[in-house]
């Protein structure tokens, strides 16, 4: 350990490829990164502005896109920087900094996820007690309790990380700080940090799948019951965005986080599917929500004849 020189920042390989094709990388997701912070900035205003709007499902909607504008801001930037600057580089406490928001705000969106599909399960399953049990205040509540688990959850975790040593080689085959591409450039592996790094995740990940899953297994049971067709749809259709954006989030989460700390980590295929939920999902997210959504489409249109009258 003594003859090692201690790594003070780490090489972001990122997507290496042609020059012509770092441009046209660098185009893409520039116009992916500004349509996601349009889409979501316009899902704040609309609920904020829309009176109509200020309802527990839209307070989540909202809340939820706060923090997928924070979560792709967090990776992005640095990540198109990646793609035309000369040095690829980032410090440290650059790196800790942004592996600390990047995990604390995916653990929010969990704890956001799992307080929505309750929210459906109350409106669907307690329809006559939906208004005293889900009321603003206490979708506040819920909500700040959501932030509060996501930026408390993954302390321990960083610091553990933060007290590795890292030398030889600072080459990390990644385009963001990942637990994975560190544990994989630290001199000696630690065991004990691996493993309390991927228990925490792990536990999180799992614990709010299976509430979100026990919510709509109640949920599909009522639904069930009801005798006509057309009420049985109109049921599953309030369902059908938030299910859409479980499968997308959860899928890509799980096969990243929810694995063995000594399990070989294929790292290329890492960057894809990180890439995919820290560009595109909090691109399609809104647009799910949006699509389907006849109040939000009301609020557009009423917001966009505002502007036509200015």
């Amino acid at each position: 350990m003594d003859n090692l020189t201690l790594v003070t920042e780490f090489v972001l390989l990122g997507f290496p490829t042609q020059p012509n094709l770092q441009i046209v990388l660098f185009l893409l997701i520039l116009i992916l990164y500004i349509a996601t912070v349009l889409e979501n900035l316009a899902i704040i205003t609309l609920v904020v502005l829309d009176r109509q709007l200020h309802r527990p499902m839209y307070i989540f909607i909202s809340n939820l896109s706060f923090v997928e504008t924070i979560f792709t801001t967090t990776t992005t930037p640095k990540m198109l920087l990646g793609f035309v600057a000369d040095r690829r580089t980032i410090s440290l406490a650059q790196c800790f900094t942004q592996l600390y928001f990047f995990l604390s705000l995916g653990t929010v969106e969990c704890a956001l996820l799992t307080v929505m599909s309750y929210d459906r399960y109350v409106a669907i399953c307690n329809p006559l007690h939906y208004g005293t049990i889900m009321t603003n205040k206490m979708c506040t509540i819920l909500a700040t309790i959501c932030w509060a688990i996501g930026f408390l959850w993954i302390v321990m975790p960083i610091y553990l990380i933060s007290q590795l040593v890292f030398c030889g080689t600072n080459v990390m085959n990644h385009f963001i700080c990942d637990m994975s591409p560190l544990f994989a450039l630290t001199c000696t592996r630690s065991f004990i940090t691996e493993c309390t790094c991927y228990t925490f995740s792990t536990t999180m990940i799992l614990i709010a799948f299976l509430l979100t899953i026990l919510s709509y297994t109640s949920i599909v049971t009522t639904i069930m019951k009801i005798p006509s067709t057309s009420g049985r749809q109109k049921s599953f259709s309030t369902c059908t965005s938030h299910l859409t954006v479980i499968s997308i989030f959860y899928g890509s989460l799980i096969f990243m986080y929810v694995r063995p700390p000594n399990a070989k980590a294929a790292l290329n295929m890492d960057k894809v599917i990180a890439l995919f939920y820290t560009v595109i999902t909090p691109l399609v997210n809104p647009l799910i929500y949006s699509l389907r959504n006849k109040d939000v489409a009301r609020a557009v249109q009423k917001a966009m004849g505002r502007n036509r009258i200015l």
